[in-house]
């Protein structure tokens, strides 16, 4: 689809420029240091233009590196290349960013027992190469869309209590129309929620917005009962402290929706003696 969008008849200038037949080596290389993700998005992108493409890796998904590391190299048909690298570099960009902002909110809770976690806040279309990217950079994924689990949040519980109807008798009642491999989370936000939550039978409890101080009332209060997961307000600069309360998973939306990309670049050179036509 990429491809598609970004030369729909054909990439002009390479078919104008570039002699049939040309053949080129790039070499794929980073311009500031990172985490690498999205090497299979690479090779697939550049074997979508050229089939014959040979494409060897320096580095793996997951593979920290330094500025001026080669991480790939792809030998073929140059106008092929040529048309394939601007796809490949904003998909590898993007992901290898996401890996490499997820790595230091890992880095930044390392010994504590708090998982960091993406959300559904995803680039419509790429949930899957970003979720994949989050899982280089050492985090965890959250559910990956609305069929996969039960999460009851505000606007949720707001109509489901709608008419005074008893927030823990509405959970029950949810819970005995799932199966039982059916995850229930629910999200709240305010201490007294707790006990009518966990009394309904959820499996995990979203903590959202919560001060340290709550947190950590919350956590003692759920005692282990349920999953809890803390949202909303963090940062690079919150989150050691957030995990420090002692909660199980921290959701962070930024991971994917504010990762900047990490600069890469495609250097292509003639093979020696090619046929330039």
């Amino acid at each position: 689809m990429a491809l598609a969008e970004d030369a729909p008849w054909g990439d002009i200038t390479s078919e104008t420029l570039i002699p049939p037949g040309t053949r080129a080596r790039a070499v794929f290389a980073a311009r500031q240091p990172g985490v690498l993700a999205g090497m299979q998005v690479f090779d697939s992108t550049m074997r979508a233009t050229d089939p014959l493409a040979v494409v060897e890796h320096a580095l793996r998904d997951g593979d920290r590196f330094d500025a001026g590391m080669a991480v790939a190299s792809v030998e073929g048909d140059a106008r092929a290349i040529l048309r394939a690298e601007r796809i490949a570099l904003n998909l590898v960009q993007r992901m290898s960013g996401i890996a490499t902002l997820t790595a230091q909110y890992v880095e930044a809770v390392s010994g504590t027992s708090a998982r960091i976690v993406d959300t559904r806040k995803t680039t419509p279309g790429l949930r899957l190469l970003e979720r994949h990217a989050v899982r280089c950079g050492g985090g965890h994924n959250h559910r990956y869309s609305l069929s996969d689990a039960v999460l009851a949040k505000d606007n949720h519980l707001a109509v489901l209590t709608a008419g005074g109807r008893d927030l823990t008798e509405a959970l029950r009642d949810a819970r005995s129309r799932l199966g039982h491999t059916t995850h229930l989370e629910v999200e709240v936000d305010r201490l007294d929620q707790i006990q009518p939550v966990l009394a309904g039978g959820a499996d995990t409890i979203m903590l959202d917005n919560f001060t340290l101080d709550e947190l950590r009332r919350g956590v003692a209060l759920i005692g282990g009962r349920a999953v809890v997961e803390a949202s909303g307000g963090v940062s690079l600069q919150t989150v050691a402290d957030i995990a420090a309360t002692g909660v199980d998973v921290i959701s962070v939306g930024a991971l994917t929706h504010s990762a900047p990309a990490i600069d890469l670049g495609l250097d292509i050179e003639l093979e020696p003696g090619a046929d330039r036509g």
